[in-house]
């Protein structure tokens, strides 16, 4: 039984290989299951342990750009939860706005806009998930977020903090929309997690999340933006990434056995 789920996001998947596994699962292999169709996202569960801590990771997910509904799109995440898993733990690849930002920093999430995607909940409410109207104000544990912040600290890893916008891509943003989400308090924009984090809150589940800023959005980045782009940057920065997950992941099993969280 899974005591934490990890969301391994766009070029971050091969920290899944680096766990002590049990089994893995491809979504192919699930009847009725979405998979992952964008290149990078191997697209199945990987069960093990990361040191003595039991985890579920999601190498690869799926987006609601890939044409799925977006209650598809929040699905893994609600299993994850009723296997057992107690924290969420999400990854992502995203753009910089906040322009003190940098390509390969990294950001703990501290809050999300999730504005101009379909929110998850909408339509009946699964009772035995939870309540119809879930409060948002804390999606992101701020005992989990300083847990992030130490270990971060105790590595000498730069860590960067802020409010992630989530769009439904697959196109990215215009330099106009960038814009707006800066003046709407954006640091860094993507295409996923902030539904996933709203499904988890939902069911009960606390939930952090790190994202790698892996280029600077349109508008202040000189260049085209690309996918290949994204996948470099964060290749490089996956061993710190490692490092980072595998030493937080500890921290927080530590803090769930000692009712810390």
């Amino acid at each position: 039984m899974p005591q934490i789920a990890l969301v391994l996001g766009s070029g971050l998947g091969a920290f899944a290989d680096s766990i002590k596994k049990e089994c893995e699962i491809d979504y192919a292999d699930i009847e009725g299951f979405p998979r992952s169709t964008v290149e990078g996202h191997k697209g199945r569960f990987v069960f093990g342990y990361i040191d003595n801590v039991p985890v579920v990771c999601m190498q690869g997910r799926v987006h609601y750009y890939e044409g799925y509904d977006i209650k598809d799109v929040v699905l893994p995440a609600r299993l994850m939860g009723m296997l057992g898993a107690k924290v969420l733990f999400l990854t992502n690849a995203s753009g910089g706005i906040n322009k003190s930002f940098s390509a390969g920093d990294f950001m703990i999430l501290t809050d999300h806009i999730a504005t101009f995607v379909p929110n998850p909940l909408i339509g009946q409410n699964i009772d035995e998930l939870g309540t119809r109207f879930p409060d948002m104000s804390e999606v992101y544990d701020k005992k989990l977020v300083k847990i992030l912040k130490d270990t971060a600290k105790d590595y000498g890893i730069k860590i960067q903090q802020g409010v992630y916008a989530q769009l439904t891509g697959p196109s990215f943003e215009t330099p106009a929309e960038i814009k707006m989400l800066a003046a709407m308090g954006a640091d860094a924009v993507g295409m996923s997690t902030a539904v996933e984090a709203i499904a988890a809150r939902h069911a009960g589940m606390k939930v952090c999340a790190v994202s790698c800023v892996c280029n600077l959005a349109a508008g202040i980045s000189p260049t085209p933006l690309t996918h290949a782009e994204v996948q470099e940057a964060a290749d490089k920065a996956a061993p710190l990434f490692k490092k980072l997950i595998a030493r937080s992941v500890e921290e927080i099993s530590d803090a769930l056995l000692t009712d810390a969280l």
